[in-house]
């Protein structure tokens, strides 16, 4: 069974530094793959932090998370730093589709690619929003 290869260093616009921990590893002495989602939501969150766009006190929209995913290529650990790379894999009205690479810290090919998608809602009502024009040109950076 063969499988499309994953995408290289090159194919991410932004990166987001990680490390593992201490507790990452699990019995088999490599971090474990729910860790993953977690290093991915961190950095999408890091980003957009970063970018301006989010505010997770305050903000309104908010970005729900409705579906992820991961394939895995090699085994990472503790201790090692890391970098999860940022792509834009599809911008909808109401919606955002990123790409995600984790690289061990200067590696050209991933250990793990992953994909993370928000919808954004009212803070109170829950209902999808058309994303501001402000933001659709930031997120295009990663496209």
């Amino acid at each position: 069974m063969s499988r499309e290869p994953l995408r290289p260093r090159d194919a991410y616009r932004a990166f987001v530094p990680m490390t593992t921990r201490w507790h990452d590893n699990d019995v088999y002495g490599h971090v474990n793959n729910v860790v993953y989602y977690a290093f991915f939501d961190t950095a999408v969150n890091t980003w957009l932090i970063e970018m301006g766009l989010l505010d997770v006190t305050n903000g309104d929209p908010i970005g729900l998370v409705v579906e992820t995913g991961c394939r895995y290529a090699a085994s990472v650990h503790f201790p090692q730093k890391l970098e999860v790379g940022l792509a834009l894999a599809k911008l909808g009205s109401s919606s955002v589709t990123y790409h995600l690479g984790l690289f061990v810290e200067g590696a050209d090919e991933p250990a793990a690619e992953g994909h993370f998608t928000h919808v954004y809602v009212g803070r109170d009502s829950r209902r999808p929003v058309a994303l501001p024009e402000s933001w659709r040109k930031v997120l295009a950076r990663l496209g």
